[in-house]
């Protein structure tokens, strides 16, 4: 971290920060195109003003700040969190200007649980939304679960030497490819691919459950957005369980899954390495996990009595732990029945589940696989330590698209960012308590906020407390930064109190 940033790093930052709201302006021009051909007029205008700020003051900066300074790894961190706190101010203008929001805190709220691909919502009556608005919402999780920067270094080529920290800065952390450039191209290849094959599935899926042809590829492209990006809106208030279909159901937590998955395996497996899926440490991990938990959570739901029969219990709470695992946030059922059918101990699972998460390197959130397989794996080196003579040599070894030794800083970082997550999610229960909720609500819905979870019981809602709000807003861009990015920014504003500038 730079102790004493001078005036061209503040420049250098707000220049590539000003690229990321070009992007964001440049994206409004989707929904503003099926505003216009749809005939809302309201959301024309509203789309027409946010993405004119958008392009404003992005363009303004590269104006003003043009510079061609090389950029280091607290420059890439900070612009990673000032873009995560930046765009969403913009991506809520046409949400505001919809009347669908109470103010502008609420939008800024849904702006940064769309971009973050979280879920949470406190949108009025997403049922009657238009749909140029409803597709801004989801084009947002789409953006921001590849990445917004992402599509900065797309739209960047040759430019991959300046500003590889800004990938890392988004939480990934490893490329794919040797050119930055080409991983984040490789990333769009994915995501379309997926996204192909998931509406086609999808189309057939919700014309079989009776949606009409008309309203059919509408709803598939946007609940493939919401499965693959693992981010959890709907364009129905009821979520998944408005169509009332175990096939719907089924593919959505296929694409679920898939979107858990590291952009980094996908990779492997595009390369024709099938068995990588099974000798990767994160998969085998999340295999453990999701079994694990299912069995618990089994257990919990049939000591409440939620469901009579098996094939319920399966096709719901299995759904619902996939949708809690990989951070999805869909439901098949309303949020309060968590808390009022579901008993104790299976509220306790879906927790547990949307703390841990997916893969690294996914669009999923999370503590991660990777850094609970690596604890393990400390774990046992150590035991084996104890157990063994005193001048034996112990190496531990885990696969990660090729065998690696286990370091001792490896084991260290995993640690320190599971505290940090666990004490990200407390700090959200505690000021949920302060504000009168009980103990269990308040840790899910703060976990749900950290983690990427989505899931709620209902706290989240128009009515929330402001510093709640303000609370969740925080939680979600750390969280899906991964706390490293939001140091960074905050030691540069840091040095700017300190008059170190």
């Amino acid at each position: 971290m730079l102790l004493r940033p001078d005036v061209a790093d503040f420049r250098l930052i707000g220049f590539y920060t000003g690229k990321v709201l070009i992007g964001t302006g440049a994206a409004m021009a989707l929904p503003l195109l099926v505003a216009l051909v749809l005939g809302e007029a309201n959301d024309a205008a509203a789309f027409t003003i946010g993405a004119g700020l958008a392009l404003s003051v992005g363009i303004s900066s590269q104006l003003a700040l043009r510079t061609r300074a090389s950029m280091t790894t607290s420059h890439g961190l900070a612009v990673a969190a000032l873009s995560w706190l930046l765009a969403p101010v913009f991506g809520a203008v046409p949400l505001l200007l919809s009347g669908h929001y109470a103010s502008f805190l609420d939008a800024y709220f849904e702006a940064v649980s769309g971009f973050a691909t979280i879920g949470l919502t406190i949108v009025n009556d997403v049922d009657h939304l238009s749909r140029s608005g409803s597709l801004w919402r989801h084009l947002m999780q789409f953006l921001g679960g590849q990445g917004i920067l992402v599509v900065v270094l797309t739209m960047m080529a040759g430019g991959a030497g300046r500003v590889g920290s800004l990938y890392a800065g988004e939480g990934r952390e490893e490329r794919i490819l040797p050119n930055i450039v080409r991983t984040a191209q490789f990333i769009w290849r994915v995501a379309l691919a997926y996204g192909l094959i998931g509406t086609v599935l999808l189309v057939v899926a919700l014309l079989l459950a009776g949606v009409p042809l008309a309203q059919a590829p509408f709803h598939a492209v946007t609940l493939f957005i919401t499965a693959f990006d693992t981010a959890g809106f709907s364009p129905q208030s009821a979520s998944a369980a408005f169509y009332r279909s175990p096939l719907v159901e089924a593919i959505l937590a296929v694409l679920m899954l898939a979107g858990a998955l590291s952009f980094a395996l996908h990779y492997q497996l595009w390369q024709g390495r099938r068995r990588e899926l099974w000798r990767n440490i994160e998969t085998r991990t999340l295999l453990v996990s999701i079994v694990s938990l299912f069995a618990l959570l089994a257990v919990g739901l049939g000591r409440a009595g939620t469901f009579t029969d098996f094939p319920g219990l399966f096709r719901h709470g299995f759904f619902q732990l996939v949708n809690a695992h990989t951070t999805g946030g869909l439901g098949t059922l309303p949020g309060r029945m968590f808390v009022t059918d579901w008993g104790v101990l299976a509220p306790a699972v879906l927790v547990t589940a949307m703390a841990i998460g997916g893969m690294a390197g996914s669009t999923a959130g999370g503590i991660k696989a990777i850094r609970l397989g690596l604890i393990v794996k400390g774990l046992r080196r150590d035991i084996r330590r104890v157990l063994l003579p005193e001048d034996a040599v112990v190496i531990e070894t885990y696969h990660s698209t090729t065998r690696r030794v286990l370091r001792d800083e490896q084991v260290r970082g995993a640690v320190t960012v599971l505290l940090l997550y666990l004490g990200l999610y407390l700090g959200g229960g505690l000021l949920g308590l302060f504000f009168g909720y009980p103990f269990d609500q308040a840790m899910f819905e703060s976990t749900a906020a950290a983690s990427s979870g989505g899931l709620s019981v209902g706290l989240v809602r128009p009515q929330l407390e402001w510093p709640l709000k303000i609370a969740y807003i925080a939680q979600m861009v750390v969280g899906r930064l991964e706390f490293v990015a939001v140091f960074a920014l905050v030691g540069y504003v840091v040095a700017i109190a300190r008059g170190r500038v």
